[in-house]
C-alpha cells in the first residue's frame, strides 16, 4: 500500500514504515504529524486518485529528527568588472516516519 501527499509545496510517495526528509515542520520530535493533504491511495489493484484531494484519506507520521541539508553555495560572478559575490544556503528539514496510511 502507498500514497502520494503533498507538503511544503512538494510530493512523494510514501508507503508504511518509510522514513523520508520533508520541509521542516513545527513538531517535536517523537511527536505524531497527520498528512490531510492525500493525493492518491493505492492498495494493490484499489487505486483512488483524488480531485484533487482523496476524500478521507489521511497519512499519519512521527516525526524522528530535525536537521539541516548539506550546503548549496550560491556565487555570482561578471568578468572584468571586478564584481564576485558567494553566499551559502542550508536548507532546513524534518525527517519523518511513517506509521500508518488510510483511505
Amino acid at each position: 500500500m502507498y500514497a502520494v501527499i503533498k507538503t511544503g509545496g512538494k510530493q512523494y510517495k510514501v508507503s508504511e514504515g518509510e522514513t523520508l526528509k520533508i520541509e521542516k515542520l513545527a513538531a517535536e520530535v517523537g511527536g505524531a504529524v497527520a498528512f490531510d493533504d492525500v493525493l492518491l491511495v493505492a492498495d494493490g489493484d484499489d487505486i483512488k486518485v483524488g480531485t484533487p484531494l482523496v476524500e478521507g484519506g489521511k497519512v499519519n507520521a512521527t516525526v524522528v529528527s530535525h536537521g539541516r541539508g548539506k550546503k548549496v553555495m550560491i556565487i555570482k560572478f561578471k568578468r572584468r568588472k571586478h564584481y564576485r559575490k558567494q553566499a551559502g544556503h542550508r536548507q532546513a528539514y524534518t525527517e519523518v516516519q511513517i506509521t500508518g496510511i488510510s483511505a
